[in-house]
C-alpha cells in the first residue's frame, strides 16, 4: 500500500490502480463503486482483472458493515470455482481512507445480459447454469451463510458457460435449526422480483431455502426469457406468486409471525396453483418438477441444495465427488462491532493480513483470462491522470477449471454488458 500507484480516470472519478497494472475498460458503476478492467502489463500474458472500488465505506455505518462483509466473505470463499476469485485488495492511505480496492477476477458478463441478450439458449445451458449456481450455493451454505441476494446481475458467466457468484454485501449467517434465526423483514434483503414468500410475510424464522426460492426464479427466467415474477411493488410481487403458486393451507399460515400479513392473504380469494406446463409448455418436464421444488411456498417444503443437486433434471453433471463444501464455518462476530475506528482497523488489519498472505503462497494470484488491446489506446502517463472509456467486449481464453463434456453446452456469444461485476 505504500508503493506508487498510477491514476486513472475512470467513470469521472480517480482510481489508484497498483503500477504493474494498466485500465483498459469502464465496466459498470453503482451506489457501492467502481469497476473497471485492467491488464497486468508486467506479466508476460499479461493477464487481467476486475478492479473493483469501492466507495464511501465509512459515510454510514451500514455501507462499512457492507464492505468488510464483502471481503472477509470473498476470501472465505475463494477456492471455489462457482464463486468468484479474489486476488487482491488494495487501501491507498492506511491512515485516512474511504475507499477500498478490491482485485478480482475478470468475467465476461452476467446471466442477466446473457438472457436479455436474446440470443438461443437451450436446455444443456439451463442444466449447466443451475447445476453451477447450486454447486457454488452448497458451498457457501455449508459455511453457514445466506447469500440472500442471488439474481442474474449477481452470477457472472464466461463464453465457456462458466458460472461464479459475486456480491456477498447483504450476506448473513443462519444457524441450522432455523428456530434460532430471528426474522429480518424489517431488512434490506434480495431484489424484489427474487424474494422469498417467507421475508415478504415475516415468518416467524428463515433459513437457506430463502436462496433456494432465488434459483427456482432464476431457473424460471431461463426457461421463459423473462423475470416470472414481475411485481411492480411490495403487494403486487405477493399476489403474483399466490396467483402462480395458489393459496398457501393453514399450516404454512400459521408460520407467518405478523398477523396483518395473514390476514391480508385470508383476505384473498381462494386459488388453485397454475400447473407451470402452462407458463413453459416447451420446457423440460425434468426442469418444470424441479422448478416446482425449488419454488413451493413453503419453506420447509422446498427442496434443500443437496438434494436439488440429485434431481435427475441435473444428473448429467451431479457428481458428489466434486460438489465440496466448505472447511469452516464464517465468523459473523464482526457484525457486532459499532466503533467506526474498531471497524476500520478492523478492514485495514484484513487488507495487510490477505495481501501477506497470498505474497506468500505459492497460489496464483493473478487471473488466467486474456483481454485484447482495446479499440482506443489510453495514452500513458506515470505522473497524470489517464481517461478510459469503454471498448469493445473482451474474449477471453482461460482455461475451464469444469469439464464441460456436455456437447450441447454450447459456448456463449457474449454482448458488452456495462454493469457486470458491480
Amino acid at each position: 500500500m505504500d508503493r506508487r500507484h498510477r491514476v486513472y480516470r475512470v467513470f469521472n472519478q480517480e482510481m489508484y490502480v497498483e503500477p504493474n497494472f494498466k485500465v483498459v475498460k469502464e465496466l459498470g458503476q453503482g451506489a457501492y463503486g467502481i469497476v473497471c478492467a485492467a491488464r497486468n502489463v508486467a506479466s508476460k500474458d499479461q493477464e487481467a482483472v476486475a478492479i473493483k472500488k469501492i466507495t464511501n465505506v465509512f459515510s454510514k455505518s451500514i455501507l462499512t458493515k457492507r464492505a468488510l462483509r464483502e471481503i472477509k466473505l470473498l476470501i472465505h470463499f475463494r477456492n471455489h470455482r462457482n464463486i468468484t476469485c479474489i486476488y487482491d485488495l488494495d487501501i491507498i492511505n492506511p491512515y485516512n481512507f474511504n475507499e477500498v480496492y478490491i482485485y478480482e477476477e475478470l468475467m465476461e458478463a452476467d446471466l442477466n445480459a446473457i438472457i436479455k441478450s436474446g440470443q438461443p439458449l437451450t436446455d444443456a445451458h439451463f442444466q449447466s447454469f443451475i447445476y453451477q449456481i447450486l454447486c457454488g450455493l452448497k458451498y457457501i451454505h455449508s459455511a453457514n451463510v445466506i447469500h440472500r441476494d442471488l439474481k442474474p446481475g449477481n452470477l457472472l458467466v464466461n463464453a465457456d458457460c462458466e458460472l461464479k457468484i459475486c456480491d456477498f454485501g447483504l450476506a448473513r449467517g443462519c444457524s441450522e435449526n432455523p428456530e434460532e434465526n430471528p426474522g429480518f423483514m424489517t431488512e434490506y434483503v434480495a431484489t424484489r422480483w427474487y424474494r422469498a414468500p417467507e421475508i415478504m410475510l415475516s415468518f416467524s424464522s428463515y433459513h437457506k431455502g430463502i436462496d433456494v426460492w432465488s434459483v427456482g426464479c432464476i431457473l424460471a427466467e431461463l426457461l421463459g426469457g423473462t423475470p416470472l415474477f414481475k411485481g411492480k411493488d411490495f403487494v403486487h410481487q405477493l399476489n403474483l406468486i399466490l396467483h402462480q403458486l395458489g393459496t398457501p393451507d393453514e399450516e404454512t399460515l400459521s408460520h407467518i409471525s405478523s398477523s396483518r400479513a395473514q390476514e391480508y392473504v385470508r383476505s384473498l380469494p381462494k386459488q388453485r396453483p397454475i400447473p407451470f406446463e402452462t407458463n413453459f409448455p416447451k420446457a423440460n418436464p425434468l426442469a418444470l418438477d424441479l422448478l416446482a421444488k425449488l419454488l413451493a411456498f413453503d419453506p420447509n417444503r422446498r427442496i434443500s441444495v443437496d438434494d436439488a443437486l440429485e434431481h435427475p433434471y441435473l444428473a448429467v453433471w451431479h457428481d458428489p465427488s466434486d460438489e465440496p463444501v466448505c472447511d469452516s464455518v464464517f465468523d459473523f462476530s464482526f457484525e457486532y462491532i459499532e466503533d467506526a475506528n474498531e471497524l476500520r482497523r478492523v478492514i485495514l488489519d484484513e487488507v495487510l493480513n490477505f495481501r501477506q498472505k497470498v505474497r506468500r503462497r505459492s497460489h496464483p494470484t493473478n487471473p488466467t483470462v486474456n483481454i485484447p488491446q482495446p479499440a482506443q489506446t489510453v495514452p500513458s502517463n506515470d505522473n497524470g491522470s489517464f481517461n478510459v472509456s469503454s471498448s469493445s467486449s473482451s474474449q477471453t481464453s482461460n482455461k475451464k477449471r469444469h469439464d464441460h463434456s456436455y456437447n450441447e453446452t454450447a459456448a456463449i456469444d457474449h454482448k458488452s454488458d456495462d454493469n457486470r461485476h458491480n
